[in-house]
């Protein structure tokens, strides 16, 4: 990520802003793709590509290799095919009850995971000919064919008989473990149904960001990354090889000295030990800060960390900024909520949740501003309507 403090942008004007490396997002696919060779690799760009923009994270991804997407809904793929219209665009949440029609009219691929989706897809008129795949569930119980479906299945037989299986999947519940032996079971379950249902000739995937670090057993023949393409680490408790992507900044709107025992913030949560400078930031929980993070979260001025106090509120949060040098806790000054020295995965551990969630949640009122893959001028957005 860029550590050069802001230039004459049109997004210093803002508030907050959102800045998206896509030249790190390309080598973060292209690691991948490096590691899981021979096998390909596709993309996730569902959740508005992880909270990030889909047209331009779907184009860099595409630009950087990427053939094949996973969005999760109907409505997401549609909107992918327009950006995207020769690539291989895969619905994970399988088929909406009575939309068979509209995946074939944008030649979208339901991953079809019970035996009613079957039954539906087998019934249009381009049942046979439009491309579908299919989820077996090896141990989430979650999407996918249950065991009792294949064994219906392999009695019968019927069922599959006429479908353009382009891809048979599962999915991995511990693929950020690489010690989970559920792993290896899961593996081993997909691995024995498949050849149960006669699908070993059928394009396979088992591996998403985690499954796709855990070895060549694992790729199959495709992997199909998400979190890690945006930055977040794939395996827990390891390093991070995969390069930060975003980098969340706001504004301080006013610093003030305050003597000891001051209350800060709804419900006085915090009390001052010592005089205190705090700086007031234009973010809050409606721009996708988290309100678990009052009274334990951390930001970042310059190098100095400086710590949340008080609740986080709908548009400001406050920072004791009594350590950091006057020069840099100033009203205008930038602070990074997520940056160089404070990752997502990590405001996220603060938060006691998760790196997607926090992507996914991130508000739409920050300026947004595109670093490119290839060095041309980024683009820059304002904030949503």
């Amino acid at each position: 990520m860029p550590t050069a403090e802001p230039g004459d942008r049109p997004s210093d004007t803002a508030a907050a802003r959102l800045t998206i490396d896509l030249a790190a997002l390309a080598g973060n696919f292209r690691l991948i793709a490096a590691r899981a060779a021979p096998a390909a690799v596709g993309a996730a760009v569902k959740a508005d590509a992880y909270g990030l923009g889909l047209a331009p994270v779907a184009t860099a991804l595409h630009s950087a290799g990427a053939r094949t997407f996973f969005v999760a809904w109907l409505e997401e793929g549609i909107a992918l095919r327009r950006l995207l219209p020769d690539a291989e665009i895969l619905c994970l949440n399988g088929l909406a009850p009575g939309a068979a029609e509209a995946y074939a009219a944008h030649r979208l691929t339901p991953v079809l995971g019970s035996l009613e989706e079957i039954a539906e897809w087998r019934a249009t008129s381009h049942g046979g000919q439009a491309p579908a795949g299919l989820q077996i569930d090896s141990g989430m119980a979650r999407l996918g064919l249950s065991a009792e479906e294949v064994d219906r299945l392999v009695a019968y037989r019927k069922p599959l008989e006429g479908l353009n299986l382009t891809l048979v999947m599962s999915h991995l519940a511990s693929g950020d473990d690489p010690a989970d032996p559920m792993n290896l079971a899961q593996r081993a379950s997909f691995e024995k149904d498949r050849g149960r249902l006669g699908l070993a000739h059928v394009r396979s995937s088992l591996a998403a960001s985690g499954g796709s670090f855990l070895g060549s057993d694992f790729h199959l023949d495709l992997v199909r990354p998400g979190a890690a393409l945006y930055g977040l680490a794939p395996l827990a408790g390891e390093a991070n090889l995969m390069a930060q992507v975003v980098r969340l900044q706001a504004k301080i709107l006013q610093v003030r000295r305050v003597d000891r025992g001051m209350t800060v913030g709804y419900g006085a949560t915090h009390r001052t030990t010592r005089p205190s400078r705090l700086a007031t930031i234009s973010a809050g929980y409606a721009d996708g800060y988290p309100r678990s993070l009052s009274n334990r979260g951390h930001a970042c001025l310059g190098s100095v960390r400086v710590p949340v106090v008080g609740r986080v509120s709908m548009d400001l949060l406050t920072l004791d900024v009594t350590d950091a040098p006057a020069d840099l806790a100033r009203r205008g000054a930038w602070v990074d909520l997520i940056g160089p020295l404070h990752s997502v995965d990590a405001l996220a551990t603060e938060a006691g949740t998760i790196g997607y969630e926090i992507l996914t949640a991130l508000g739409r009122r920050y300026a947004r501003h595109y670093l490119p893959v290839d060095g041309t001028p980024g683009s820059q957005t304002g904030a949503a309507p």
